[in-house]
């Protein structure tokens, strides 16, 4: 169930610390600090916190983070329609419509083909600050779509392809002031210029082993550089058409309505969540003797990032470090800052990434002509107390 805990309690000092597990933290033990080395309390956390260890939704604890891969057991998860019950023995991936020759293929079929390796860290597109606990990376195994697309032959008309997966649920849907209730399939598509991309794969495997059921056992779709949402898990079909597919989660669910200036006029204009937004947070502040380091997080589409800097308070940016291990295209990134001659009493620390393209993470102002609280990608100031 979840847990609420008061901040304060939890953060009192290394004590408290090793009773994380016996507080509702998840018990995933903290990150390997160096001797004398401690955690440096955030203030941005509200007194009373909700870690959220349902069957259906689950946080990473960020300060934690102690590696590129995380673990499959603490990766994070949010669902919908909660943890279908798939038996690998018998479980057949369908695919159907616009095709040549549908096809019905197990997980043997599938392993049969050739096998593709791929780091990809990636974000629920709710995952905002302060926690930022919706976000993790791994190390997954599986086939390349386009490989499992070109054995059933697409048809030239075909431009939309939907993937479906097993999980289902009631819902009431309401059109023109008339409800209906129907039995909702999560499902997203992809256009055909993304789907027969190189890029997407269909995952059987994470870190070595075969998918925990969190994870969308036993079978994934993953689309390098976007948000969780298009991700989908238990994927049971594939269906080729022609028409644009609305299901709820591609149209009502996943969207973000902007503000956009077009000739000299607001527009508001809602556009389906995909390709993740660039952004950097801060996920612990360190101290070792009159030394402090902070240590932060790049979220992204894959494109290579230009750099990452923080800033102490309201002074100027300063550069921080890349961390090497964290280098494959499609990784989350680690950074790093040493933090020199920090002075006793409240601070602000907030970093910002800028990619190749020149793209600048934006500020909070910047994204004020956004109106939902999806793809929140600004900067976040982190406020603390140096002793």
């Amino acid at each position: 169930m979840s847990k609420q805990t008061t901040r304060r309690e939890v953060l009192k000092g290394g004590a408290a610390m090793a009773g994380l597990g016996a507080l509702g933290f998840p018990q995933w033990g903290l990150p390997a600090l160096a001797q004398g080395e401690t955690l440096v309390e955030f203030t941005d956390l509200p007194d009373e916190i909700v870690l959220e260890r349902t069957p259906d939704r689950r946080i990473i604890e960020v300060r934690d983070i102690d590696g590129p891969i995380t673990p499959a057991n603490k990766w994070f998860t949010t669902q919908h329609y909660g943890h279908p019950a798939v038996d690998r023995a018998t479980y057949r991936l369908r695919v159907s419509g616009m095709v040549d020759s549908p096809l019905e293929l197990s997980l043997a079929d599938l392993r049969a083909m050739p096998s593709r390796e791929l780091v990809f860290g990636f974000e629920c597109s709710g995952n905002r600050g302060p926690q930022n606990g919706l976000s993790s990376n791994g190390r997954w195994n599986g086939v390349s779509l386009r490989t499992v697309l070109d054995r059933a032959g697409i048809q030239d008309a075909a431009s939309e392809f939907v993937f479906f997966g097993a999980d289902r649920g009631e819902e009431e849907v309401n059109f023109r002031g008339r409800m209906t209730t129907v039995e909702q399939q999560y499902g997203r598509s992809l256009r055909r210029h993304v789907a027969l991309s190189d890029e997407p794969m269909l995952a059987y495997a994470l870190n070595g082993d075969p998918l925990t059921v969190h994870q969308g056992s036993p079978l994934r779709l993953l689309v390098p550089g976007w948000y969780g949402a298009p991700n989908v898990k238990f994927l049971s079909e594939i269906h080729v058409q022609e028409d644009q597919y609305l299901g709820k989660f591609q149209t009502h669910w996943y969207r973000t309505l902007k503000g956009e200036r077009i000739n000299g006029e607001m527009k508001w204009v809602e556009t389906a969540i995909s390709k993740m937004r660039l952004k950097s947070y801060i996920a612990r502040v360190t101290k070792l003797g009159n030394q402090h380091k902070v240590f932060g997080v790049i979220m992204h589409d894959g494109t290579p990032i230009q750099s990452v800097e923080v800033r102490i308070d309201d002074g100027p940016w300063q550069a921080a470090t890349l961390d090497p291990s964290t280098s494959e295209k499609y990784s989350w990134k680690f950074f790093s800052y040493d933090w020199m001659g920090a002075t006793p009493g409240e601070h602000t620390v907030t970093s910002r990434a800028t990619d190749t393209s020149g793209y600048v993470q934006p500020t909070s102002e910047e994204l004020e002509v956004k109106k939902t609280f999806l793809e929140q990608n600004n900067q976040h100031p982190r406020t603390l107390i140096i002793t």
